[in-house]
């Protein structure tokens, strides 16, 4: 019960909201502000928790999205093009032009590369989108903490104002007992 209460009490000074009203993110804040524990690690970021395929889709679309893909695949599309025309003087071309079966090949490796890119790309926006939370909920935290400690520093610095306020009104009254004292001793000569 002490601990819902805490857990309350924080949520109302850095929020200005009861506990049971936070979102399923800003409890998760305030329960680590009250833990007093770090926020850790996104575990996406910690474990692969890829599938083999999955894997396969994210080597296909590294290597499919590089320019070294984009080179070596223009060298054999260029070695295809010149061996084809190169042998049509002998009759011995395996795909004379208009290269038809190149194009065959062409639109299959498009069809199947595009998908599985594709794939890849879904999961990454996924991680992508638990990073940003990952980052909201610690930069959400990091601007409570810093609010939790100007109020801490308010209330020191209004403890610290008191104090010293108390002290120069007692100076002070000191003072006014020594300015009497010798304003009655100069009657006295007077």
């Amino acid at each position: 019960m002490i601990i819902a209460e805490r857990l309350d009490q924080l949520s109302r000074e850095l929020l200005s909201v009861p506990y049971s009203d936070l979102n399923a993110v800003q409890r998760s804040v305030i329960d680590l502000i009250c833990d007093e524990a770090p926020t850790g690690l996104n575990k996406s970021l910690v474990n692969d928790d890829r599938g083999s395929w999955d894997r396969l889709a994210d080597a296909v679309a590294k290597v499919g999205g590089s320019w070294g893909f984009i080179g070596g695949f223009s060298a054999a599309l260029m070695v295809w093009i010149m061996a084809n025309v190169a042998l049509k003087r002998f009759d011995l071309a395996f795909d004379p032009y208009p290269f038809i079966f190149l194009n065959l090949l062409l639109s299959t490796v498009a069809a199947l590369q595009a998908p599985v890119i594709m794939m890849s790309q879904n999961r990454q926006a996924l991680k992508d989108r638990q990073n940003a939370e990952h980052d909201y909920v610690v930069n959400l935290r990091a601007e409570l903490e810093i609010m939790h400690l100007h109020d801490k520093l308010d209330a020191l610095r209004e403890r610290d104002i008191a104090e010293l306020s108390r002290q120069n009104a007692e100076a002070l009254a000191r003072l006014e007992a020594q300015m009497a004292v010798m304003a009655s001793k100069l009657e006295a000569k007077g």
